[in-house]
């Protein structure tokens, strides 16, 4: 293989479309000392089960060898990870990159921390399948790929905050609070890659205006998006909806979390990832 995308399983994607080979590492979540691996045959139903039911969870970054055997035999792999800031996938693969290319001179691999998780890590594999299209020079598609990056956003409205009370991340008496009241948390991933709250909404509507007069003061203007949505298709497609309407936006992609983004966005939540 000439190219290859390979990105850890927070992207929420198990294939690309087109002739460019893509692979996914999967993530782990844990509770209760249980290993979940956020692969094909997670049912994130069970999953979330286990989560609701559990006392402890936290999640775990794939191993250096399993990014080594999905590079497999690629001249030149684009590798996407979940934001640094969340988890040590960006420096897994950062070992995995340097024994890769010690073992194969003539080969090569780029790292793309996405500095967020989701649907931005989708959308930047959607580009770059675009750019090895394109037949560009690997270095160039690796700089056009980082400009790209730049002007990516990531948006959500987070559901419910209780797993990350779970692992020390936020105040239990917080995300009890969040949660007796039906609020979500509106944010964005920020520079560094860390989440960001930016404001609070109650119900569907107001999620999706709040949303979307984040994109509208961001500079968007109708660039393909992705969606993706915890358990809540109904929030994604009045999102969707809302977009077209706007924007006139005519690609928009929905796909539901994995294992992965699952923990972090509980069920009810929805995520927004453009470029500008």
């Amino acid at each position: 293989m000439k190219y290859k995308i390979v990105a850890d399983s927070a992207a929420d994607l198990t294939a690309l479309e087109g002739d460019v080979p893509f692979s996914y590492v999967p993530l782990h979540i844990i509770v209760d000392g249980r290993d979940y691996t956020d692969n094909i045959e997670l049912d994130t139903e069970v999953l979330q089960e286990a989560l609701v039911m559990g006392k402890s969870s936290s999640s775990a970054c794939p191993s250096p060898d399993d990014w080594i055997n999905a590079f497999e035999d690629a001249e030149n792999v684009y590798c996407v990870t979940i934001t640094s800031g969340l988890s040590g996938s960006f420096s897994s693969a950062g070992v995995a990159k340097g024994i890769y290319e010690e073992k194969f001179p003539d080969r090569k691999v780029y790292l793309v921390d996405s500095l967020a998780t989701g649907s931005k890590m989708a959308l930047l594999c959607n580009k770059l399948r675009e750019l090895i299209l394109q037949e560009l020079d690997p270095d160039e598609i690796y700089r056009q790929i980082m400009e790209y990056h730049k002007r990516s956003y990531l948006y959500f409205a987070l559901a419910g905050l209780n797993n990350m009370a779970k692992n020390g991340r936020v105040n239990p008496l917080l995300a009890k609070g969040l949660a007796v009241l039906g609020i979500r948390i509106v944010g964005t991933a920020d520079e560094e890659g860390h989440l960001k709250p930016l404001g609070k909404s109650r119900g569907d509507k107001k999620t999706v205006n709040a949303l979307v007069n984040h994109m509208r003061s961001c500079g968007y203007k109708g660039t393909p998006i992705v969606i993706t949505h915890h358990n809540n298709a109904a929030a994604a497609g009045a999102l969707r909806d809302t977009i077209k309407a706007e924007f006139g936006t005519e690609e928009i992609e929905i796909l539901h979390t994995r294992g992965l983004c699952s923990y972090y966005a509980e069920p009810g939540s929805v995520m927004v990832g453009f470029d500008v």
